[in-house]
């Protein structure tokens, strides 16, 4: 086993998700689509990497899907952990087992040439994730020249770059961002700290970064932003005023297992019941779960199993 599968040493270990989810108190439209999952283990098969910042409960893919079924889902987007580094290999495992209803997003060293792009889009993978915050240097900085030369090696490939960062930390993202070849994908709704509003300088930008067509927008991980328990309600007005300005560039997820939570354990379902409050109106919650992953990472909008991607 390697030293590092079972050693927690100052990387905290995770509660587990609640694996009691009980179901949403509304339908699912068909072909919904979670666009924001990791998935963890076993330790002894796919090591963690010594320098990550906390350590995740056991998450297969088997517990995941019944979390999934429960709620109705049936697609699902698995976004690269901090804590496997470049090591992709449990995404990409994943991925070739588990058919043509998920997409990756995956993590590699932006001066690492001999990554094989090409193959891991054939396996579903559709963008690479740039994570600034679970990280334990260069924790906050914004690496423009790594970025643009992910972009480029990307965009042929119609991918998109996923940035976790504090958006308010960075009044500037718009103008910093906006040059680059390829789509922006924002996660916990940009990952303002609890009390910013989407008047906050960098927030601004990167909804207007949304109204432009160049960036999406996840509404994930609400208790990370917010001061308050279930059912976060400091976060209404943010996850509001982001689907009312840019309904097309908005798309949900449920940060399954949701590590590094703060207090009580979310239930999943409860998680997916305030999908409905932020977002009323049945069709634009459709567009969200549906139509908006399907554009993004590729599926077919009518529920097939299309590989191509859209931009």
């Amino acid at each position: 086993m390697s030293s590092h599968a079972a050693d927690t040493g100052d990387a905290p270990l995770c509660a587990a998700a609640d694996p009691h989810t009980r179901r949403p108190a509304f339908r699912l439209p068909a072909a919904s689509c979670d666009t924001h999952a990791h998935l963890f283990g076993p330790a002894h098969a796919y090591p963690y990497d010594p320098r990550r910042v906390y350590t995740p409960p056991a998450a297969p893919l088997e517990q995941y899907r019944r979390m999934l079924d429960t709620l109705g889902a049936s697609r699902a987007v698995l976004v690269q952990p901090s804590v496997y580094g470049t090591d992709n290999r449990l995404l990409l495992d994943t991925l070739r087992a588990a058919g043509p209803d998920l997409r990756g997003v995956a993590v590699i060293d932006p001066d690492d040439t001999g990554v094989d792009l090409a193959g891991m889009h054939e396996l579903g993978v559709r963008g690479l994730r740039v994570n600034i915050v679970d990280r334990k240097d260069g924790k906050g900085e914004l690496p423009l020249p790594a970025l643009r030369r992910l972009a480029d090696r990307i965009a042929p490939l119609g991918w998109h770059l996923e940035l976790l960062m504090h958006a308010d930390e960075f009044p500037g993202v718009e103008a910093l961002l906006d040059d680059l070849p390829t789509p922006l994908v924002f996660g916990h709704m940009g990952y303002p700290h609890p009390g910013s509003g989407p008047d906050a300088p960098g927030m601004a930008g990167l909804i207007r970064l949304m109204r432009r067509g160049k960036a999406w927008v996840k509404l994930t991980g609400p208790y990370r932003i917010s001061h308050q328990p279930l059912p976060y309600r400091d976060v209404d007005a943010l996850a509001a005023e982001i689907v009312a300005q840019a309904p097309d560039r908005v798309l949900w997820g449920s940060d399954w297992p949701h590590v590094m939570v703060q207090g009580p354990m979310p239930n999943d379902g409860a998680l997916c019941d305030l999908l409905r409050t932020w977002v009323p109106d049945a069709a634009t919650r459709e567009k969200i779960l549906v139509h908006n992953p399907a554009r993004l990472y590729g599926f077919d909008d009518a529920g097939g199993q299309s590989r191509t991607t859209a931009s």
